[in-house]
């Protein structure tokens, strides 16, 4: 009997550290610097210059024969007449790749800001576009076009903001970097070719702002407040092709295992023991962040992981998707190809696998698992575009606070937080530069509205641009 009182006693004990601990788990005071300044600028023109940068057709392709550069060439040339004011005052350096790198001198040069975009889009497909996608079309409150969101509303807003800052008399307290590439869709260099000229230069960067998060609402469980999320890092990436070699011969005499069979079983290997889940920093601070302006329940899991964390393991693992992809490398089967002749036994088959890497695992890491999670000699493994997880920037520090207080005053009464940006971004090749590498686009959206970034009928909502001149004139003026 004894023993169950002490058991009863444990369970009563347990219960009231997790209630005490949800209890505690409430949100804190915020330390974001008020910006009560206000923020002029024509808005109709920062519309307009959007506009002309949509209408050209800037798409960047893997087989480069296809680019037409003289769009590219159309839209630098724009530049000039866009933003007056950038091109008295700044100086421009025209890099390998397309890439452009405006310096505004700053009063001092030691601790530089670096503010990133590119101008490159993804390809389109007309037919499936309710407007055409480089017209500009402005209707119901809405401008219409590819890269409307991805990035040249990013691209231009901060040549607006400068512009009308320079015009105005600004002065920033230091330099202040535009860098810009004209290839980061296709993974091209021109991000690289800038950081080089940095590190040949001896420019450290004391802040580095490219895309990524933005302003979302219902991205949190139970928590419906909009949400400012700032990446503070981002996954690393690597695409595996498993291939199998064989005879080859007619289907009606196969042997028992056929190069497509035993790629099927590597997947379902794979698919069925997914990578560990990794509490990463980034996570940390989101789930630390976020997850005190969540429901009790919410609360209660968040601020009790040291118990819970085998349910989220769980949870995760059923049902895969954005908050699994937060905690663990995600796997992503996505190409397979065999026999050309469906009575023919392929002499080689192959299948292709997105991975999108955890700060916790390295392509090498990675590799090996995969390896031992097969468990199969004849599947040759080889890894290509493999580039390892970012370094972890910091948050708290004077880069991070201006930037979170660039988000919070711009788009107030939401909740500002880091996370970890699970896609790829030029912001990788500052990984040896800086440690206050931050990524956010600065725009609120919809779910809708992020689902037509390298989708059809991309558009930008008119206030939206005015949102993103607004974010990047209260940044540059903490610079």
């Amino acid at each position: 009997m004894w023993i169950l009182w002490i058991l009863l006693g444990l369970i009563a004990l347990l219960l009231s550290v997790v209630l005490i601990r949800t209890a505690a788990f409430k949100p804190r005071k915020t330390t974001i610097d008020s910006d009560t300044e206000n923020v002029e600028f024509d808005s109709d023109e920062a519309v307009s210059a959007l506009q002309q940068l949509l209408r050209c057709k800037t798409i960047s392709y893997f087989d480069r024969s296809l680019e037409d550069e003289a769009e590219f060439d159309k839209l630098i040339d724009l530049l000039p007449s866009l933003y007056p004011e950038v091109y008295r005052v700044c100086s421009l350096e025209r890099l390998p790749d397309r890439a452009l790198l405006f310096r505004w001198e700053g009063k001092a040069h030691d601790a530089p800001s670096v503010m990133m975009a590119h101008y490159d889009v993804v390809p389109v497909d007309e037919e499936h576009w309710q407007k055409p996608p480089f017209d500009g079309v402005i209707e119901n409150g809405e401008l219409w076009g590819r890269g409307a969101l991805d990035t040249k509303i990013t691209f231009s807003s901060v040549l607006f903001s400068a512009n009308t800052l320079i015009k105005q008399g600004f002065v920033p307290a230091q330099d202040v970097y535009f860098a810009f590439s004209g290839g980061e869709e296709i993974n091209g260099d021109g991000a690289l070719h800038i950081v080089n000229y940095f590190k040949e230069k001896g420019i450290t960067p004391a802040l580095v702002l490219d895309e990524g998060g933005a302003v979302v609402e219902n991205v949190f469980p139970g928590v419906k407040t909009p949400c400012g999320m700032i990446g503070i890092a981002e996954k690393g990436m690597m695409n595996v092709t498993f291939s199998v070699e064989s005879n080859g011969g007619h289907a009606s005499a196969p042997k028992p295992h056929t190069p497509v069979g035993q790629l099927s079983a590597a997947c379902c290997a794979m698919e069925n023991h997914p990578f560990t889940l990794h509490l990463t920093p980034p996570v940390a601070a989101l789930f630390d962040t976020l997850g005190r302006h969540s429901t009790f329940v919410y609360r209660m899991i968040f601020s009790n992981l040291w118990l819970f964390k085998g349910i989220l393991d769980m949870i995760c693992k059923k049902s895969g998707g954005e908050l699994n992809a937060l905690l663990r490398t995600t796997v992503a089967f996505t190409q397979a190809s065999g026999s050309n002749a469906p009575n023919v036994i392929p002499p080689s088959a192959t299948m292709t696998a997105n991975l999108r890497l955890n700060p916790m695992d390295t392509v090498e890491s990675a590799t090996e698992r995969i390896r031992k999670t097969i468990n199969d000699d004849a599947i040759t493994l080889t890894v290509r575009n493999d580039v390892n997880p970012s370094p972890i920037s910091q948050i708290n520090c004077e880069a991070w606070n201006k930037v979170a207080s660039a988000v919070a005053n711009t788009w107030q009464g939401c909740i500002v937080s880091p996370y970890l940006m699970v896609q790829c971004s030029d912001s990788r090749h500052y990984r040896d530069l800086s440690d206050h590498v931050y990524r956010f686009s600065a725009m609120d959206l919809t779910s809708e509205e992020r689902k037509t970034i390298h989708g059809h009928n991309e558009r930008i909502r008119l206030d939206c641009i005015k949102r993103a001149t607004e974010f990047y004139i209260r940044l540059m003026r903490r610079c």
